[in-house]
This record gives C-alpha cells, structure tokens and sequence, in this order.
C-alpha cells in the first residue's frame, strides 16, 4: 500500500513537473516571438543600428568633404587677406591730394583785375 500512494504521487509530481514545463516553453516562444516579444525588440533594434550605421559613415563622409571645402577657403581668404594687406600698405604711397577734399584757399585777385599767364611751350 506505501508503494502504490509513493507511486501516485511519483506519477502527481511527473504530471506538475509536466505541466510546469509545458507553461514555461509557453512562456519562453512568447517572449522570444519575433513579432511581440524581446526577438521582435532585438530585430528592430539591430535593423536600426544598420540604419544608423550607414547614416553615420554618411555623415562621415559629408564632413570629411565639409572639411576638404573649409581648409580650400581658407587658404582663398588668407591669400586674399595678405593681398589686402598690401594694397592698404601701398595705400600709404598715395599723395595726400584726395578727390573729396577740401580745395586749396584761393589767391586773393591783383587790384588790377585777373592775370593771365601762359603755360607751357605751345606754339601759336
């Protein structure tokens, strides 16, 4: 009789044991379920980091021929920037005489009247 209620229950533990793996692997297909579950999230998740992946060597790439334009124009401005400075140190060559200027005061006229003067060696 102890052997047949030690059997029962050898068989009752088999049945939940049974039944307690057939719930976990139940459990297990849904969270490794590529549509709902963490195998769905982990899919997505390694398809957007291809994307940002690809979108990052883009933008390297873009910035790389950002950089190339960059150093090409400043090169342009520093040659343009020496030769400004030349021409506002050629600037200081110039006669003082400048259109805009105030005119030289006039020579008061002679008690005589104007005074004509010849210039020049033209024949007449």
């Amino acid at each position: 009789m102890v052997e047949m209620i030690a059997d029962i229950l050898l068989v009752a533990g088999a049945i939940g044991a049974g039944f307690y793996c057939y719930v976990l692997a139940r459990r297990l297909s849904r969270f490794n379920d590529l549509e709902n579950g963490v195998g769905g999230a982990v899919a997505v998740l390694s398809a957007q980091v291809d994307d940002l992946t690809k979108t990052l060597e883009a933008a390297q790439q873009t910035a790389s021929a950002s950089t190339m334009s960059l150093d090409g124009l400043t090169d342009r401005a520093e040659t343009v920037a020496k030769r400004l400075e030349l021409l506002v140190a050629s600037m200081h060559d110039l006669p003082e005489d400048r259109p805009g200027q105030a005119a030289p005061p006039e020579q008061p006229e002679s008690p005589l009247g104007p005074v004509f003067k010849r210039h020049g060696g033209g024949s007449a």
